[in-house]
């Protein structure tokens, strides 16, 4: 059954044993960070998820990962946890039957309260087991690429003092905490005609609500008229001090990812151009940094009251 599959993975994957007895095996395309299988039984499909040791560079807590994948699949936004070997560095997780969204799914206009929904139905879950802060994983990824000589994009710590100033505007005025995902790209929600799923827990945490907003609008590039959809769709109406903390957010987003694809580039044996993908992330922060705006942004979310979250019940549309 593990014809075609990379030896060592094929390894790995003979010590999981709900794997016993599988037809077949299909490498998944995507994972940039692991190498996905999707593994068909007598009567069911699995999602196997191998991850390497190297992913502690990049934040990522395997257990971590293992316990908020139960949580958010006892909220009904993800698929069920099938069986966890640490020892293989496999996640075994319930085969969804749909369509992976693209970047222009995520861009239709129809899409964006479904996707909204998803959150929703997350963030009012079970609590995740730590806390996730770009700020302190932006500082911790600098640490380590300049402690071991990674690149560094040009201006990026010019940019310090302006990291300070949000980091000062967001903690003044302060958003609860919710279990979030934290990295939702397009390939991270599935469509099964019916609901959208959200998958893949590697940097989840509990997060602002906000941060969540602003990282779906930023991952895939939706124009800025559609920030405000995306925001109101959320929360039930998009307020200025709102969609400018999802878009400061966005920004922080883009600017931690940036370090994340220099560690990336430099240690990752996954065929894929990291640096281009994250200097495709700078490049937008940048224009942000020194965008004329950017002091507005702060103004308003330092003039806006104290904010809650979304959990199920609170917005119209959302299951009691």
């Amino acid at each position: 059954m593990l014809a075609g599959v990379d030896a060592a993975d094929a390894s790995r994957l003979r010590q999981v044993g709900c794997l016993a007895g599988a037809r077949r095996v299909t490498s998944l395309e995507g994972g940039i960070t692991n190498r996905n299988y999707r593994v068909d039984l007598d009567d069911h499909s699995v999602v196997v998820r191998l991850s390497d040791p190297q992913g502690s560079d990049l934040a990522i807590d395997r257990e971590n990962e293992y316990l908020n994948s139960v949580a958010a699949a006892a909220s009904g936004a993800a698929p069920a946890v099938i069986e966890y070997q640490p020892g293989a560095g496999a996640l075994v997780v319930a085969w969804v039957r749909g369509r992976t969204f693209t970047e222009a799914d995520v861009r239709s206009p129809a899409n964006l309260p479904r996707i909204a929904q998803a959150c929703r139905i997350l963030h009012a879950g079970p609590a995740f087991a730590q806390s996730f802060d770009m700020f302190d994983i932006q500082a911790r990824y600098l640490a380590l690429v300049r402690e071991r000589g990674y690149r560094l994009p040009d201006r990026y710590e010019e940019f310090a003092p302006q990291v300070a100033r949000v980091r000062a505007a967001m903690q003044g005025v302060r958003e609860r905490l919710v279990p979030c995902n934290n990295d939702l790209l397009a390939a991270n929600l599935i469509d099964d005609g019916e609901r959208i799923w959200i998958i893949d827990y590697e940097y989840s945490g509990m997060n602002e609500a906000s941060f969540e907003i602003g990282n779906i609008w930023s991952e895939s590039t939706l124009p800025l008229d559609q920030l405000e959809p995306l925001v109101e769709a959320y929360w039930g109406q998009a307020t200025p001090a709102r969609i400018a903390r999802a878009r400061l957010w966005a920004l922080m987003s883009k600017y931690g990812w940036t370090l994340w694809a220099s560690i990336q580039q430099a240690t990752s044996s996954i065929d894929f151009d990291y640096w281009s993908w994250g200097m495709e992330k700078y490049e937008r922060a940048v224009a942000e940094f020194d965008s004329m705006d950017f002091d507005s942004w702060l103004d308003a979310v330092g003039t806006a009251e104290a904010t809650g979250s979304a959990s199920s019940g609170d917005l119209p549309g959302n299951p009691a």
